[in-house]
């Protein structure tokens, strides 16, 4: 199992309808919105890296509003 910690980037005004849509995806266990260089943070967890690779790519990034993200892996 691989558990990890995406900081999410949005545009401006963006936070609260991404948000939704970020927890609705099937690998995302919770998100948040906080304050400091990113809107959101999103926790994964996956069977392997490449759904976590898969999750953030292909489902985030592809979320209208979302301007970077940044993939921080769990190590214990």
């Amino acid at each position: 199992m691989v558990h990890a910690f995406i900081m999410v980037k949005t545009a401006a005004g963006k936070s609260e309808g991404l948000l939704a849509a970020i927890r609705d995806l099937e690998t995302v266990s919770t998100a948040h919105i906080v304050a400091g260089n990113y809107d959101i943070i999103a926790e994964v967890d996956a069977e392997e890296m490449y759904d976590v690779l898969k999750a953030v790519s292909s489902n985030m990034q592809g979320l209208e509003g979302v301007t970077d993200t940044k993939t921080y892996i769990a190590m214990d």
